[in-house]
């Protein structure tokens, strides 16, 4: 097994100690975060930081990167307190992963690509089109992680659609029937399948696969 240490990482070259420290962590969500600035400019961006933070309340958050250079996500749920959150799947790939790319705040990533804004009753913010899970969100706090001068975004989940296809009966949301992505590092899109689901873990007594109890 390979071994680098702090030293050598270091020492890297940035782009190849970017990808290995963005892949070595595992897969992450990924996902296009929609916001409208108060003068009514539309951003799309990809995240893969979205993580759920609990579920009463139910919170996400989410990392963005130091505003020392411009961030239209940042500076749009400042200005209006609202995003919504949109799950990738493998037919967006190219276009989500091209909002990646540096746009003025005035230009919009949904008319750089073929990403569509979808908008619902009562919601201001554009959804992505196609998306089988949408959340809308209200911002709640931020936290600046002086380590490095990123800042966790905190946000309480208002609203969430989602394809009625992806449904359990116990309200769990099978994402693969959704062929939804995940990503490893910033760059690579991966489609999970699932492999079993188990049942809630208790000292002592055998885990047990739902899959196996249907059998």
């Amino acid at each position: 097994m390979k071994h680098i240490s702090k030293e050598t990482i270091s020492q890297m070259e940035r782009i190849e100690k970017l990808n290995l420290i963005n892949s070595c962590t595992g897969f992450k969500s990924a996902n296009l975060i929609a916001t409208k600035s108060i003068e009514g400019y539309t951003n799309v961006a990809i995240f893969s930081s979205v993580t759920n933070l609990g579920s009463s309340p139910s919170l996400i958050g989410f990392i963005v990167r130091p505003t020392t250079a411009p961030r239209d996500t940042y500076k749009n749920i400042m200005e209006t307190g609202f995003f919504t959150v949109n799950h990738i799947t493998i037919d967006m790939i190219s276009d989500a992963h091209h909002t990646s790319a540096n746009y003025g705040s005035e230009i919009s990533e949904f008319d750089k690509t073929n990403l569509e804004e979808e908008y619902k009753d009562g919601i201001n913010i554009p959804f992505v089109k196609g998306s089988p899970v949408q959340l809308y969100c209200k911002f709640v706090n931020e936290y600046i992680i002086k380590e490095n001068d990123t800042i966790h975004i905190i946000a309480s989940i208002e609203h969430i659609f989602y394809d009625e296809i992806l449904e359990h009966k116990d309200g769990w949301l099978q994402l693969d029937k959704g062929n939804i992505v995940a990503l490893n590092g910033v760059d690579g899109y991966f489609l999970p399948k699932l492999i079993d689901r188990f049942q809630y873990a208790k000292q002592d007594v055998p885990t047990k696969s739902f899959n196996k109890e249907k059998e």
